[in-house]
Formats: structure tokens, C-alpha cells, sequence
């Protein structure tokens, strides 16, 4: 069987996984004699998933694990392979050359990307470009074709014109990036059809295979388009437009449904088409360097995961902070809120990897399985514990800020809040009684994401009267901030040099841009990449989904049908005041709030 990726790609090494190849309904793996002929390259498919089932005759799936290159002992043993007894079977020659072609890998395997809706804005600013990273970094397989599908009538030459508008020479800055673009453009073409038309995607199939030819043709489906046509892309596209001899995967974008009941309805149409590992839904935080880090933070560093419990935490917050508003998304953003926008799946993405325990190791369902653990031991949010609301016009500087209802496409009457507050907790061992605070507003008074873990007060600190009556200022602080200016930061009371005994709060900081000087690749590139390679990890499982809705879909009716009006607050500040009483509540202070500077 074909590997997909590129040996030149600086990221290739984080996931290896192990060959294997079938002939007929007969599933082999390569022998331990086989394997020490040669090196393997670092990625390869581990097996393939046959099943007669209806609903993925179309759909053939290629699902990848971990491996290790192995290294050359010279043998001379015959390559054999594992029946379903556990015995040891001689592998033919015929089978021993289809192994070896691994060899040659990228000649015998071809890619095709189908971004659907690709002439919406998130396709023009963040899917295209992505894509034109990863081929810029060599991280793409040789083989590979690119192809928008929409509604809106447009030639292969206009999109590409289209394309070219947002593509950027940023990594590394590389003198060879306007013929690098050339090269990619060349790779991209259009095809116009409904969403809900077999006709179209079979003209599609046509147009896939005229590019992929004899190869091993493998298809990855990108929906960037509204949820309520998910389920007639997907099964047109299974019945027209699948591949017959490689895999399919699709990528969902959120929203997931808008509640419980709405999410379960939209899993069971897509599982009329597809199998649970065939469906990739992406949440862009994860991909971001600073949320992949947290494990590594935590479990990489013996000085950290020790602190890691209610022993020593006081509370935990994310904040997630936008300084603008709707901005023409109002219509869609009233539809679902903050809460669903951000809260449900950013900031709850990020608390369960925060909170979870130890994996038995990173393959993605031990990942997976120990956030789910976190969510299902989680509260249901209850109103009481939560604070919503809405940004009103505010000038400032001679100038003129709207608030969220002069928006034209926004109701007068909306209650849709724009601002959310909310504590939850984990029932568990290690986080028993500790707050976890989330925020998450628009049109406040900075752009930020972060994560504040604030630690217990020293018992009997010696240096309190330094401190004088505010013991807060003396609680040490870890900072990991996600974006802008990616950082990670401690805070630590130091002794001001000097003949006298005064305190001063420094930070240990890492500063990436400081540290670092490659850029850091954006989310997309690392979600894309892994999706073409079948890593789950950073993706999001049903259950998964499942349990973070059970949380905040009885706040969210209740919210509905009280018709909560949301505490107003103006364009630009720090959000409403209900939000520092919530926080008052459990004896915290937002960590973003104080008056220190928001510096590195």
C-alpha cells in the first residue's frame, strides 16, 4: 500500500504509521524478515478496513497508527505474512513486489482535494492557502489535484485567478515562492454543480479520474459550506464521486448541529453514508502551536505535572476576546451566539485537553477517549453559574462604533449574546472544587486567547506583608497564550536588586517570536496535513461531541425560553460587570484584567 506524504516535510516525523497491504479479503502485514531487507520511509498506511456494508461499498477506508522506521539487519529470510490463524504464510512473489513498491510509493498514489463552497471566504482566506503551505513546505504527496466545487459558475483560469489573491510567500520568505505558486495554481481546477445533484458530482468523478489515471486514487473532501447541506454533499458525493481503489475521508467544519438533538440528527444522516473514521470534524483551535504544546507542557516536564491537580490550583481560565464586532456576519452569528460559536467547542476543546489524565499513550482514541472521560465527568452548566451579554454602540476617539443590533441583518429585538461568562466543574479526583472560568465576548477591548492557571497561596508566606492585604498579587501565574504573539510565561515574585527587602512579580517567559524564528504554520495546515494522513487526534469524535452538548444544551434552552435579556455592554471595554461578580463568587479575579501591560 501507497504512503501519502512527503519525505521532505519538516513535520513528517511525528507520525509513522505501519505498512500493510491485502489481496482479495485477505488482510497482511509485512513480516519482521521483510521489514529488515531496507529502512521503511517514516510514513506509511498501517492497514485497511474492508467491510461489505451498503454504506461504504463507495468508500474504501485507509486508517493509519504509529510506527518506528525500522532499521537494516541484512537477512535473508523469505518475507512472510500472518493469516487469520495466527499462523506464518510465505508471501508470494507477486505480494512480496507489491510490498516492495512502497519503494516507490508516491508514483502509485495519487491525492485529490475537493474543497466544496470554494467560493466562500473561508475556502479564499484559510482552506487555499493552507494548502499551498503545505505544498510549499513539501509536505503534499507528489501526485495531488486540487479542485473547488460550487454553485457560482467560474473557469479553471478564473479560480485559480481567484486563488492567487490571498496565496502568500510567507515561510521562510524562500526566493523560489512565485514559481512554487505557479506550480500549485497549475494543480488547481473547478468544476460548477448543485450540492444536491449525483449528476454533477459524477461529472466531477470524470474530471478526478481524468487527473488521477491508473494511480492508487485516494480523495479527501473539504465542506466549507453551510450544515444545512452537509448531508446532500456527502451522499452524492459517496455514491458519485467516491473512490473505488483508495479512501475517502471529509472533512466537517462546525457547527455541529446547534444542540443535543440537532448534532445527534446530523451524526446518524452522515453515518447513513459514512463510517465513524471517515469523518473528520475540525475544530481550527486545535491546530493551533500553543493548544498542541499544552501536552507536551504538561507531560514532557516533571516540574509541571505535579502542580496539575486541585492541590495546588486554585482555578483555571480561558478567555477567548475578539475587538471587533459581527461585522457583516450578523445574520449568521444570531442564528447561534457566542456560546455556540466559541464556548461549546474552542474553549471546551481546550479545557478537556487541559484537564484529562495521562494517555496510555498519543495514539488519537487514547487521546480521545481520556477527553471524553473529562466532559462526561463534567456539571451541566446551570443558569446561575453563567452571565451573558450583548455590545451597544459606543464612541470613542470621535469615532462611532455600531452595536449589535444596528447591524442590518441582526433583529432589533435580538437577545442573541455576544458575550458569555461561565463556570464549570470536573467531579473528578484531581479537579474536584476547582473553577474552570470561561469568556468569550466580541467587541471588547483586545483580541486574545489564553489560558491562566492561577496557583494556590503560599501557606504562611513569610514575604505576605510585602504584599500588604492583597494576597493575589503575590499567587503565581502561568500564562499560555494562544494567540497573538504566541507565549508561554510563569509568574514568580522575585526580590528587587537592592539593600532592602522589596518584591517585584516577574515572568519567566518564552516568547515564541523571540525564541523561534521559522514562522508558526497556521491551524489549518497542521489540520489539512493530518487529515490527508489520517491522523485523528486533533479531530473530534461523536462521542465527544456528544458529551460537550449534554453540557450546555439545557443552559442553552433555558436561556431560549426565559428569553434571558443579556446585560449590555459598550463597544470596546472589558464586557459587562456581571462577569467580575461571577468570578467574585468563587473568590477569583479575571487574569486578564489586571493592570499590568499585555506584553510578552
Amino acid at each position: 500500500m501507497a504512503s501519502l506524504s512527503s519525505p521532505k516535510c519538516p513535520s513528517s516525523s511525528h507520525h509513522a504509521p505501519a505498512p500493510t497491504s491485502f489481496t482479495g479479503n485477505r488482510r497482511f502485514a509485512p513480516s519482521p524478515a521483510y521489514l529488515s531487507l531496507r529502512p521503511l520511509p517514516k510514513r506509511y498506511f498501517s492497514k485497511w478496513v474492508s467491510s461489505n456494508s451498503p454504506k461504504i461499498r463507495h468508500w474504501n477506508v485507509v486508517s493509519m497508527r504509529d510506527a518506528a522506521t525500522v532499521p537494516m539487519e541484512p537477512k535473508k529470510e523469505t518475507p512472510s505474512k500472518e493469516v487469520e490463524n495466527g499462523s506464518i504464510e510465505t508471501v508470494s512473489s507477486k505480494e512480496y513486489q507489491e510490498l516492495a513498491g512502497l519503494r516507490n510509493h508516491e508514483k502509485d498514489s495519487t491525492v485529490s482535494i475537493t474543497v466544496v463552497g470554494a467560493s466562500g471566504d473561508l475556502a479564499k482566506k484559510k482552506i487555499f492557502p493552507a494548502l499551498f503551505a503545505l505544498y510549499y513546505e513539501d509536505c503534499l504527496p507528489e501526485h495531488f489535484t486540487i479542485f473547488g466545487y460550487a454553485r457560482s459558475k467560474m473557469t479553471d483560469a478564473e479560480l485559480r485567478t481567484m486563488v492567487s489573491k490571498t496565496l502568500t510567500c510567507r515561510i521562510d520568505k524562500r526566493e523560489n515562492c512565485s514559481e512554487k505558486m505557479e506550480q500549485f495554481l497549475k494543480r488547481c481546477f473547478y468544476h460548477s454543480g448543485q450540492y444536491d445533484s449525483e449528476e454533477c458530482f459524477a461529472e466531477l468523478d470524470k474530471k478526478l479520474k481524468e487527473h488521477e489515471g491508473s494511480r492508487l486514487s485516494n480523495r479527501l473532501y473539504y465542506l466549507s459550506i453551510p450544515p444545512n447541506i452537509f448531508i446532500d454533499v456527502v451522499k452524492c458525493a459517496s455514491k458519485s464521486a467516491s473512490s473505488t481503489n483508495g479512501w475517502t475521508r471529509v472533512i466537517v467544519e462546525k457547527p455541529f448541529g446547534r444542540d443535543s438533538e440537532s448534532s445527534a440528527a446530523l451524526t446518524r444522516s452522515l453515518k447513513q453514508y459514512l463510517e465513524e473514521d471517515q469523518i473528520f470534524r475540525i475544530d481550527h483551535y486545535l491546530g493551533k502551536e500553543l493548544v498542541e504544546n499544552l501536552s507536551v507542557l504538561r507531560f514532557s516536564n516533571l516540574v509541571f505535572e505535579p502542580l496539575w491537580s486541585r492541590q495546588y490550583i486554585r482555578n483555571v481560565q480561558l478567555i477567548f476576546s475578539e475587538d471587533f464586532g459581527t461585522e457583516g456576519r450578523g445574520g449568521y452569528f444570531d442564528n447561534y451566539g457566542i456560546i455556540r460559536d466559541i464556548m461549546q467547542n474552542h474553549l471546551l476543546q481546550i479545557l478537556a485537553l487541559f484537564a484529562m489524565e495521562t494517555p496510555v499513550s498519543l495514539d488519537a482514541e487514547d487521546i480521545r477517549n481520556e477527553k471524553v472521560k473529562v466532559l462526561r465527568s463534567m456539571k451541566p452548566l446551570q443558569l446561575e453559574n453563567v452571565v451573558v451579554g450583548q455590545y451597544k454602540s459606543h464612541t470613542k476617539g470621535g469615532i462611532m462604533y455600531p452595536g449589535y443590533t444596528d447591524d442590518k441583518t441582526v433583529p432589533k429585538d435580538s437577545l442573541t449574546p455576544t458575550f458569555a461568562a461561565a463556570a464549570l466543574f470536573i467531579n473528578n479526583a484531581r479537579w474536584d472544587g476547582v473553577p474552570f472560568l470561561m469568556k468569550a465576548g466580541k467587541a471588547l477591548h483586545t483580541k486574545r486567547a489564553e489560558i491562566r492557571v492561577q496557583f494556590r497561596h503560599v501557606p504562611g508566606n513569610l514575604y505576605k506583608r510585602s504584599f500588604g492585604t492583597d494576597l493575589d498579587r503575590a499567587t503565581n501565574e502561568l500564562v499560555i497564550r494562544v494567540q497573538p504573539d504566541e507565549a508561554i510565561y510563569l509568574k514568580i515574585n522575585n526580590k528587587i536588586p537592592g539593600l532592602g527587602m522589596r518584591l517585584d512579580r516577574s515572568n519567566l517567559n518564552l516568547h515564541y517570536a523571540a525564541r523561534y524564528s521559522k514562522e508558526i504554520p497556521d491551524a489549518y495546515e497542521r489540520l489539512l496535513l493530518d487529515a490527508i494522513e489520517g491522523e485523528r487526534r486533533l479531530f473530534i469524535r461523536s462521542d465527544e461531541l456528544d458529551a460537550a452538548w449534554a453540557l450546555f444544551t439545557p443552559l442553552l434552552k433555558e436561556l431560549e425560553e426565559k428569553k434571558i435579556v443579556p446585560e449590555l455592554y459598550p463597544y470596546g471595554s472589558r464586557g459587562p460587570v456581571g462577569a467580575h461578580y461571577l468570578a467574585a463568587k468563587y473568590n477569583v479575579r479575571w487574569g486578564d484584567l489586571s493592570s499590568e501591560p499585555y506584553k510578552a
